[in-house]
């Protein structure tokens, strides 16, 4: 198989923060979606870039991908993972299990590849991560085996009943809606089958990466890229959302960094469900002809605007 830079997929130098590996993907998540992109291969490309994310994201996986990458290896190096690079999921908190949704957590995305699977174990598809499924001390009678379930926001808003494999059974996984992170789903007598009998299976709960939204309590963060003059002069755009794409009236005069609410639209609660927050993010054309160069020396001409004035 062939080493993959993940830096490399999402544009980024190595010793990139977290706000950078952040806004990098959703760029480009956003640029790649199959739903909205009609460039060939975007779907591949797609793919690509979820999987850099799930790596780059997360603190224990970027520091082990770094470590292999400091020994040399190059985007499409020949690639077998090193004996020494040991057993990560064994190392790391055991195992954790993703729906088949694909990478975005939406329905689309497909599995990790092939060099994915051999560093951290294998999430695609459903498969579990690792060989062993409990250690002899998790295996006695009535022992709670625990793992992690990745679950994309579109079940999380809707529920719904899905399918994991776990070694050699199959299980169907209900999940509430309005699950919370860090809840857990408890499959009675699905734990380790050792000795005395087989204790329960506990799913505890994590939100899958999206390439729309962001989650903050019941709320859904969406981020609208606006032109000028939409902004300036309003506009009636749609926006996606949990529950289907609505039209959303941009008042004249918006700024970046504002927020509009659509009520009721993020994920399910009590007493209420959330809200989306719909966040104004400006985009500004380049001037690449003499007519447009010109359409803003007219604009700087019209305009008694100074935005570091206060």
């Amino acid at each position: 198989m062939e080493f993959k830079d993940y830096y490399k997929i999402l544009g980024l130098e190595a010793g990139a923060g977290d706000a950078e590996i952040k806004a990098a993907y959703r760029r480009l998540a956003r640029k790649y979606h199959p739903d909205v992109s009609r460039e060939a291969g975007a779907e591949d490309k797609f793919k690509a870039i979820n999987e850099a994310y799930e790596v780059l994201r997360d603190a224990q996986k970027r520091a082990a991908y770094d470590q292999l990458r400091a020994r040399g290896y190059k985007p499409g190096d020949d690639f077998r993972a090193p004996p020494d690079f040991g057993d990560w999921q064994g190392a790391h908190g055991g195992r954790e299990f993703r729906f088949d949704f694909g990478g975005d957590g939406g329905g689309r995305g497909g599995g990790f590849s092939d060099f994915f699977e051999s560093l951290f174990g294998g999430r695609g598809r459903g498969r579990p991560a690792g060989a062993g499924f409990a250690s002899d001390a998790e295996a006695d009678a009535g022992q709670a085996v625990r793992a992690k379930l990745l679950v994309p926001l579109e079940t999380v808003f809707a529920g719904g009943s899905h399918r994991i494999q776990i070694d050699d059974r199959v299980l169907d996984v209900k999940i509430p809606a309005g699950i919370k992170p860090g809840q857990s789903i408890r499959l009675a007598g699905q734990g380790a089958r050792r000795r005395g009998g087989a204790g329960d299976l506990l799913l505890e709960v994590e939100y899958a990466p999206h390439a729309q939204f962001e989650v903050d309590g019941s709320n859904v963060v969406y981020t609208l890229p606006l032109a000028p003059w939409e902004a300036a002069l309003g506009a009636s755009v749609s926006v996606p959302t949990l529950g289907g794409a609505v039209e959303l009236k941009i008042p004249p005069g918006s700024d970046s960094g504002r927020r509009l609410r659509l009520k009721g639209r993020g994920l399910p609660g009590k007493p209420a469900a959330g809200d989306q927050l719909v966040e104004i993010e400006i985009h500004v054309p380049k001037a690449e002809t003499a007519a447009q160069k010109d359409l803003y020396r007219q604009m700087a001409t019209a305009f008694t605007f100074d935005p570091r004035s206060g």
